[in-house]
């Protein structure tokens, strides 16, 4: 398993906890020793940072890649991505906050089937990954099902398929009028985020939509939200989701556990078919991970 810093930087203490995860889990990390430079707050220069990314896709060694933190930086790279070297290269590129601008692009002008989930800075210590969901998105090559709990609350009701895509919230609007911009049609978009006060996931959730980036989704699903809704008095931060795109006429769902989360962070592929069902329960059905044809491939039957 390849080992990334893209964006910000990381000690030598955290390195060490990241790959004692990944062993236990019966990996062979790999990484280049430049990863605990710093610039900034950046892991190294963008120079350094596109190297290490490149030569990890190069590497026929390596099966798969994992981002060891967000931060901040890795819109740096995007002008300097080798995209033919990535597409002859597809393998498991896994990562979360920050790393939601690559995930997207890479779905995008890729063709490639991306992950959102586990990162080693933070979900090193022993409950911070959801196995089954680790192993059935990035091993099983089949499609498959994750069925929530209570703890995933429908919001709008109703079926929907689409193309599952997305990430962290503020990354996607970021995202807006810049070459990198997110392709948001057909989809079942995931939106998750951090500690951010229930006005500003409002303005964000309507920056999309004036944006029109909500015009053609054909489903929401919501993540943790953690320590989100600061300054919510009166009301939950559900209805205030309710209120900014309760009038789309697309089900949603809250509180799927991948991103920023409390514990066991679920792993979800971006660019592969879905199918969401939102009712007395939640369940969103994935086509095959990284073995999937690109990212405008049809879901399985």
């Amino acid at each position: 398993m390849g080992v990334i810093a893209p964006a910000g930087p990381i000690t030598e203490e955290a390195l060490q906890a990241g790959l004692s995860a990944l062993e236990r889990r019966g990996y062979r990390p790999l990484y280049e020793p430049s990863i605990l430079e710093r610039d900034w707050y950046f892991a190294g220069s963008v120079e350094r940072r596109i190297r290490e990314l490149h030569a990890m896709f190069a590497n026929r060694d390596v099966r798969g890649i994992v981002c060891f933190r967000g931060g901040y930086g890795s819109n740096y790279l995007l002008p300097h991505l080798d995209l033919d070297l990535i597409r002859a290269n597809r393998k498991a590129f896994c990562g979360c906050s920050d790393v939601t601008t690559m995930l997207t692009y890479l779905c995008d002008a890729a063709d490639m089937v991306v992950f959102h989930g586990p990162m080693l800075q933070k979900d090193a210590r022993p409950d911070g990954v959801d196995e089954v969901s680790w192993f059935a998105a990035v091993a099983s090559g089949e499609p498959y099902a994750l069925k929530f709990g209570a703890e995933v609350q429908t919001l709008m009701p109703g079926s929907a398929d689409g193309l599952m895509y997305g990430g962290c919230l503020s990354l996607l609007c970021a995202s807006l009028g810049t070459p990198y911009e997110i392709d948001t049609r057909d989809t079942i978009l995931f939106i998750e985020d951090v500690a951010e006060p229930a006005f500003r996931l409002d303005r964000m959730l309507m920056q999309l939509k004036l944006a029109g980036k909500l015009d053609e989704v054909r489903g929401l699903v919501f993540g943790e939200m953690l320590d989100c809704g600061r300054g919510a008095e009166g009301y939950t931060l559900q209805e205030v989701v309710r209120r900014a795109v309760g009038d789309l006429g697309v089900p949603a769902v809250y509180g799927v556990r991948s991103g920023h989360v409390s514990r066991r962070n679920v792993t979800i592929p971006l660019g592969v078919a879905a199918r969401l069902d939102a009712g007395a329960s939640v369940a969103l059905r994935l086509d095959a991970g990284v073995r999937s044809a690109g990212a405008r491939a049809p879901i399985s039957k």
